[in-house]
């Protein structure tokens, strides 16, 4: 899969604000910057086959892959990091004033999170991320970050691998960079997370 592409269909900017205006958890489209994820529905085993959107307000920013769910390492070897499975973050759902400007594991320049997130608890590492079980919420590290700790601008990867047990992970690190460039002097980013429609 080339870095640019992925599963997810395309959407108008109607067709994702109208989305987003729906979820039961909608409160505003907020003022200033916001990511929107969208989920692929085929969910591609261990690949960046999810998409992000920036807006401001209510208008369309940039888009770019990336992926919204845990590879590899988290779905099959989530006991290093939790007994009771990787987490899958609640989709459908918008998280208000979840990131501020910080850095994820101390060495990345990144989205931090801030507040509260709902997730699952992944168990049977059947290769998909799964919304299945017990619904938690918490603070647990869900971060919004890159695919390298250096800023290589033209770098990208294929396959999710350690990069996500269930960060939000942007794969182009150009695009990445130039999210962070727009968001970080935000108080606070804004997430809404999206199954594929």
């Amino acid at each position: 899969m080339k870095p640019e592409l992925s599963n997810v269909q395309g959407y108008t900017d109607l067709q994702l604000i109208n989305r987003v205006k729906s979820l039961p958890s909608f409160k505003k489209i907020p003022r200033d910057y916001w990511v929107l994820g969208v989920q692929s529905q085929e969910d591609e085993f261990n690949v960046f086959d999810d998409k992000f959107y920036l807006f401001k307000g209510h208008k369309f920013i940039l888009v770019t892959n990336g992926t919204t769910n845990a590879g590899l390492s988290g779905l099959k070897g989530y006991a290093k990091y939790n007994k009771k499975g990787c987490a899958v973050i609640k989709t459908d759902q918008w998280y208000y004033d979840l990131w501020k400007f910080g850095y994820h594991k101390g060495r990345m320049a990144a989205l931090k999170q801030r507040k509260p997130i709902l997730y699952y608890r992944d168990w049977n590492k059947n290769q998909k991320a799964e919304q299945i079980g017990k619904v938690y919420e918490g603070i647990i590290g869900i971060n919004f970050h890159t695919v390298t700790y250096g800023a290589v601008q033209g770098f990208w990867r294929r396959l999710i691998g350690g990069w996500s047990v269930g960060c939000q992970v942007a794969n182009i690190v150009r695009t990445y960079y130039k999210i962070l460039q727009l968001t970080k002097d935000q108080k606070t980013v804004s997430y809404c997370l999206i199954d594929e429609f």
